[in-house]
């Protein structure tokens, strides 16, 4: 840890101290102010400016020649205008802007990063735009990752497709997925669920590291993970997407949001796709990827009032997998097959009222979900089935002024979850009540989180769980952040493992469930330069991931069976990360990224690299768009180091210890071209054409004792092209108008 430190102090030392300006801008509606999203606040002679985000709130760098005029404006309202000094370094402002009607608006247009890390927020937040997301196929979430450096996508085994993510080197379980605030990829879902929600669907991602805040539950370990759908006041009033590859995988996407009034907006979103394809390159018997198809949809309704607010929709889905040998097929079950169904309904609600003190508000989130995951791994069968209920009130408020915001709130979790692997079988019933709190102090340098949350679980009684970020404008340009805090669930083995079915051992189950609890603290520093008048930044990042107590699974203590056992105090995550953007030329990015994980656990009193996880990643991304905006071409490699493998035990057996994965590079690139409303792309993936050689053992004996499918380190298929068509239709201009007014309410 002692060389990444010394790394941040060196970067830190080459920095120039100068000054930074904050401050709120505020819209004025009736007898209420709320925060104005999207203000422009812009320094006339330094031809400099930023926008708000979604609480009102921006910072700016001040140049060097002051005094400048400070000239904030937002369509629909009134400008303003303040004179800045030298005395006005490090000060924070309050503006409020006055609604006015108008026939001619001018609207400006900046230049916004696809993917950034947010200055604005105490927490070290990675945002992932909708131009960041177009620029790879994305048609579902797992493959939203490809051009991010910090979540990796994994392949579990050699037979189902199924994938997970990793954050910090952890499994994506540790890891809270959430879809606008409300839990989401739990349970049953944790598996399969990243192939279920399609890629058109999503507006953005924000990726946080470390445990988040209290209001969003206890179980953030390694990170969160929030996605952001498409609104209905802000979608295309008519988006149509078709994707097909080279494989057999077809895709249709259909998006439609309309305004109905003032108040009133709603959006669907509709999704089908499948694989067709009976794929065997490397000539193993087996299918290369499972057939099957997935079809899914949702509804949303937006409220807007001047009292109150909501939101309420429903999202359902099916997938079904088909895999296992070629000569397999669902309605001639010939041979080894991988069949899994998972069927998913949750309905939702968020409703949100206002006081008529400025930034007091009361909200409360509320989902219902069913999910069933049936299937087979040849002759082990899986049957599961969760209900779920979710409730999440928070107060929010200030004192004083609003630099210091408080929040409190209660929640409750309320779970039934049935799961079954051949003899094995868990029936669980939680109930979790819980309260939290949370202070939010933001200065003019410094800026704090604290907060505190208690749970008490019905089973395994109460959890107190502290947290604690902090930000410090070190100059201008440079911020550091600390974060420090403790989360913990209640782990499924079965389906948080459901893919270790593809071999032939038995599953030794725990003597007893018990909750994962892992403290995390975490450093990180972010740095903008410039460089021949171009800029440019730079991220280090380093956290540790302490477990009080893991549910490790150890596929090296016994040849012929997998053992699930708890593990106190004796395993940790250590994670650091650089990452250098630089925009060379106008409408040219380039992104260089480095990521070391040292990820050990206790396996037979030895201290051990877990298995599959690479210690060492290198990451390149280069992103180029047309002076007229026509054209868009986007490449990425990544190349991954040696990892563990797990022991093997061959037909003739011989048994190898710590073998070792090789280095190998996966390289992706995408052509656009834009015309009108059509969008035309291109691409390839694994240009490299990198293919794991006999990724399943003994696949010719796959009902015997040596089979296994779950030694996967790389890529399974080889090069792959695809093509798409994307046609979009936006909302009328009274509707963009609508929406850029109500966004400051968000």
């Amino acid at each position: 840890m002692k060389y990444y430190l010394f790394w941040m102090l060196l970067l830190l030392s080459a920095s120039t101290v100068q000054a930074q300006l904050k401050g709120i801008v505020l819209r004025q509606d009736s007898t209420r102010n709320f925060p104005l999203e999207n203000a422009k606040i812009r320094l006339t002679h330094a031809n400099q400016g930023v926008f708000s985000n979604k609480e009102g709130r921006f910072e700016l760098v001040l140049p060097k020649q002051l005094p400048d005029t400070l000239v904030i404006s937002a369509m629909g309202y009134l400008s303003d205008s303040i004179i800045v000094t030298k005395n006005d370094r490090f000060v924070s402002f309050t503006i409020l802007l006055i609604p006015v009607s108008t026939k001619s608006e001018i609207l400006y247009q900046l230049r916004k990063n696809s993917h950034q890390i947010s200055k604005m927020k105490t927490l070290h937040v990675e945002e992932i735009g909708a131009g960041e997301l177009r620029k790879a196929a994305c048609c579902n979430l797992s493959e939203s990752f490809e051009t991010n450096a910090s979540v990796d996508v994994n392949i579990t085994d050699a037979v189902s497709g199924a994938k997970k993510i990793q954050l910090m080197g952890l499994d994506g379980v540790y890891t809270q997925i959430q879809m606008e605030n409300i839990p989401y990829l739990r349970g049953l879902e944790s598996s399969f669920g990243l192939q279920s929600i399609p890629g058109t669907w999503i507006e953005s991602i924000q990726i946080t590291k470390g445990t988040g805040n209290v209001v969003n539950g206890y179980e953030s370990m390694a990170g969160l993970v929030n996605l952001e759908v498409k609104k209905p006041s802000e979608m295309e009033k008519f988006y149509f997407n078709t994707y097909q590859n080279r494989f057999g995988r077809s895709e249709m996407n259909i998006n439609a949001g309309t305004k109905i009034n003032q108040k009133w907006s709603s959006g669907i979103l509709g999704h089908a796709s499948s694989m067709f394809g009976n794929i065997d390159h490397n000539k193993d018997g087996f299918r290369d990827i499972p057939m099957g198809d997935n079809i899914a949809l949702m509804n949303r309704w937006d409220f807007q009032g001047k009292k109150m607010e909501a939101q309420f929709g429903f999202n359902v889905y099916q997938d079904r997998k088909t895999g296992g040998q070629i000569s397999f097929y669902r309605d001639n079950p010939n041979g080894y097959g991988v069949v899994m169904n998972s069927r998913h309904a949750d309905v939702y609600a968020k409703t949100g009222f206002f006081t008529k003190k400025p930034l007091r508000s009361f909200g409360v989130v509320y989902n219902l979900k069913y999910q069933n995951v049936n299937g087979a791994f040849g002759i082990r069968d899986f049957q599961g089935e969760e209900k779920r209920a979710y409730v999440n009130a928070i107060f929010d408020d200030i004192i004083g002024t609003s630099d210091h915001k408080i929040k409190l709130g209660a929640s409750f979790v309320g779970l039934q979850i049935r799961q079954k692997v051949q003899t094995l079988e868990q029936l669980r019933t939680e109930i979790v009540p819980g309260i939290f709190a949370e202070y939010t102090y933001t200065g003019t340098r410094l800026s704090a989180v604290l907060g505190a949350r208690y749970d008490q679980h019905l089973t395994y009684g109460g959890q107190f769980s502290p947290r604690i970020h902090a930000k410090y404008a070190l100059t201008q340009r440079a911020d550091l952040r600390i974060t420090a805090g403790k989360g913990w669930r209640v782990p499924n083995y079965m389906i948080d493992n459901i893919s270790l079915l593809a071999n032939s051992k038995t599953w030794i189950a725990p003597a007893e469930i018990k909750p994962e609890i892992s403290w995390n603290a975490g450093i990180s520093l972010v740095k903008d330069f410039t460089i021949f008048e171009k800029n440019g930044n730079i991220s280090m990042d380093f956290y540790r991931t302490i477990f009080q107590n893991q549910l490790i699974v150890d596929r090296d203590v016994a040849l012929d069976a997998i053992v699930f056992q708890n593990l106190a105090n004796s395993s940790y995550s250590n994670s650091f990360q650089v990452e250098w953007s630089y925009s060379p030329l106008k409408n040219f990015d380039l992104r260089l990224a480095y990521k070391h994980l040292d990820v050990k656990a206790m396996y037979d009193g030895v201290m051990r690299q877990q298995v599959m996880i690479p210690k060492n990643r290198g990451f390149v991304n280069l992103a180029y768009r047309s002076r007229n905006k026509r054209w868009e071409f986007d490449a990425t490699c990544t190349v991954y180091g040696s990892a563990r493998l797990p022991l093997e035990l061959q037909a003739s057996g011989i048994e190898q210890h710590d073998e070792q994965s090789p280095i190998y590079p996966m390289a992706n690139a995408q052509i656009t071209h834009i015309y009108k409303k059509w969008n035309f792309y291109f691409g390839g993936e694994n240009l490299a054409n990198f293919k794991q050689a006999n990724p399943i053992i003994d696949a010719q004996n796959p009902f015997g004792s040596s089979f296994d499918a779950n030694r996967v380190w790389g890529p399974i298929m080889g090069w792959n092209v695809y093509a798409g068509v994307r046609f979009s239709v936006k909302q009328s201009a009274e509707a963009e108008k609508a929406r850029a007014r109500n966004s400051a309410k968000k």
